[in-house]
């Protein structure tokens, strides 16, 4: 073994400032730092996201060095996520990585966020070496932005064989739990509801998409449509069936997705299946691929529930893996807000 890569990694692609320490593939910090100021408004902020950027990245970046227990010249590369999200965020990001990497004189390495999210499932937390995917594997990554087939042939090879044609999952949860008038953000909370209720209470419409494409906003509107017209009849509709609204609508979504994921993993004949995203957070979801996993005989890979959503060790493992292939930023690189 050569000398050990220490990769301070940075994210800032939508409202959490996140930074990271890993050695090799090993992390040693992980520290975010939340912005509560969007629940107010029931969705992020752009311009209130980035100056909260600004505030966050110094002290958490410090407390990431300090807490992974190395000083600023042992790390050998910055990683930074480049996109895509939103601009202002990314800028703050970006900008800071540029001037610490000048000050250290070390390379920098920019990330896209998609593919961090899926590398996630390489990161080891402890001494003890986890499993991690075999190449070729098939990951569904789902977030509030995103749903994606992801055919991962090597760490930076991938093909996306499938992907929303409208609305995120992570999108219809959210949408979907503010027209219950849940707080922001509702997909949490729609999965804690969902263990008190019935799966099977209401059915709501499932889009037929060809190929291995997802489509989420006919659901969004078909759950709309419904509960307005069951408020005409009852006003406290909502209130009394909440548990089993939020059951049927998460049964309704992940039905959705794993139906793409089952039909791709058997045309592709891949057996090594893992998960990535904020949504494989859901439990519902996590429930789904590990029973399928056993009548499949697939073998199932799903990220420490820390690096499901946004984080900055996603980003610094990606940037492990660039490093080792040379793959470096110049400093006139700018974030792109789309990929």
């Amino acid at each position: 073994m050569g000398k050990s890569v220490y990769i301070l990694g940075i994210e800032s692609s939508c409202d959490d400032t996140s930074a990271a320490v890993l050695k090799d593939t090993r992390v040693l910090s992980n520290f975010i730092a939340n912005q509560d100021v969007h629940k107010t408004y029931g969705g992020v902020v752009p311009e209130l996201a980035s100056r909260a950027h600004q505030q966050n990245i110094l002290p958490v970046v410090d407390t990431a060095i300090k807490n992974a227990g190395i000083t600023p010249d042992q790390i050998s590369a910055i990683a930074f996520t480049r996109g895509p999200g939103l601009m202002g965020s990314l800028l703050v990001g970006t900008s800071f990585a540029k001037g610490m990497a000048l000050s250290l004189n070390i390379p920098m390495v920019d990330v896209n966020h998609l593919q961090a999210h899926i590398l996630a499932n390489f990161i080891q937390s402890s001494e003890t070496l986890k499993k991690v995917p075999e190449f070729p594997f098939l990951c569904l990554l789902v977030s509030g932005g995103h749903s994606q087939l992801v055919v991962v042939r090597d760490y930076l090879e991938m093909e996306i064989v499938g992907q929303t044609i409208d609305d995120a999952a992570g999108e219809a949860f959210d949408k979907c739990a503010k027209i219950m008038d849940l707080p922001y953000p509702g997909g949490p909370l729609i999965d804690k509801l969902a263990k008190e209720g019935n799966p099977a209470a209401f059915k709501f419409s499932k889009p037929r998409i060809a190929g291995f494409d997802y489509s989420f906003s006919g659901l969004k509107t078909s759950f709309l449509y419904f509960l307005r017209d069951q408020l005409v009849n009852d006003p406290d509709f909502i209130e009394k069936n909440k548990a089993d609204l939020c059951a049927s609508l998460q049964k309704t979504i992940i039905d959705i997705l794993m139906e793409k994921l089952i039909e791709a993993a058997r045309k592709l004949k891949i057996k090594e299946i893992a998960l990535a995203g904020g949504v494989s957070a859901n439990s519902g979801l996590r429930d789904a691929v590990n029973s399928m996993a056993v009548s499949k005989k697939w073998k199932v890979y799903i990220p420490e529930f820390r690096f499901t959503t946004d984080n900055a060790a996603m980003i610094a493992i990606t940037g492990y893996y660039k490093y080792l292939k040379g793959e470096f930023a110049s400093q006139d690189i700018s974030p792109v807000a789309r990929i």
